[in-house]
């Protein structure tokens, strides 16, 4: 299947410095020395805190044309919302490697800058820069908002690719499954989506790509051999067990 993005990898004279961050991350490291092919469908980047994941995903987005507090490169690109304290600047070492004749809207939603997103999303639609969204998303729970902009947004289902940035902290177990449905719906309709999680529920979704973060790198694993799997069945199958051990 042809697929909006082939690959991500650093420009030929871009530095790379092992010693500083974020290149010291491993995953990052690997990014920027070996790129990175980006499958047909949905792909997982599951790691520790601090392994790169949303590093590699905020990146993936600014060089997509996109804010990196989130939003639409169809209807942000060049808003003045200010920028991340925190930005790592690899963005800007890094190339896209597009399929020819593909149009080139990505969407990219992060959990901690949600508040602020929506903010600039009713402002936007009042402007008229923008579709409104279609409920007032600031009298919505949390969750209830990330859902509604997820499954019912037109900046959403405007993009080819979508970038999501651990998702699952804003939503219930039953909005992950919605949210997983909504995925594999975009992934049959030829979209891709690259997403940062610790989710052993949507990184169960059948057909989905996951690449395992850590010391090493990133690796291409099996469902089964997450180390987040691992932990949550270990958990779930004695949790006073697991609390004797960590207390």
């Amino acid at each position: 299947m042809d697929r909006p993005v082939r690959r991500l990898e650093r420009h030929p004279d871009a530095a790379l410095d092992p010693a500083a961050w974020p290149d010291s991350i491993p995953a990052v490291a690997q990014l920027l020395t070996d790129g990175l092919d980006l499958p047909a469908g949905v792909t997982f980047l599951v790691g520790e805190n601090g392994t790169g994941k949303s590093t590699i995903v905020e990146a993936a987005a600014e060089v997509l044309g996109v804010h990196p507090e989130g939003g639409s490169s169809a209807h942000l690109a060049g808003a003045d919302r200010g920028r991340g304290a925190d930005r790592s600047g690899l963005a800007q070492r890094l190339r896209v490697v597009r399929s020819a004749g593909r149009r080139r809207s990505a969407f990219f939603l992060r959990a901690e800058t949600a508040h602020r997103f929506y903010t600039y999303l009713e402002e936007a639609g009042q402007r008229g820069e923008g579709p409104p969204p279609p409920h007032p998303l600031h009298r919505l729970s949390h969750g209830e908002g990330f859902t509604e902009v997820l499954l019912n947004s037109p900046w959403v289902r405007e993009a080819t690719v979508l970038l999501l940035d651990e998702p699952e902290s804003a939503l219930s177990f039953g909005n992950q499954l919605l949210l997983g449905a909504a995925l594999a719906a975009a992934a049959a309709e030829g979209r891709q989506v690259l997403c940062a999680t610790h989710s052993p529920l949507l990184t169960a979704l059948p057909g989905a790509h996951v690449l395992q973060l850590d010391e090493r790198g990133m690796s291409p694993v099996d469902w089964e051999d997450l180390g987040v799997v691992r932990e949550w069945r270990f958990f779930l199958d004695a949790p006073e067990r697991f609390w004797r051990r960590v207390l």
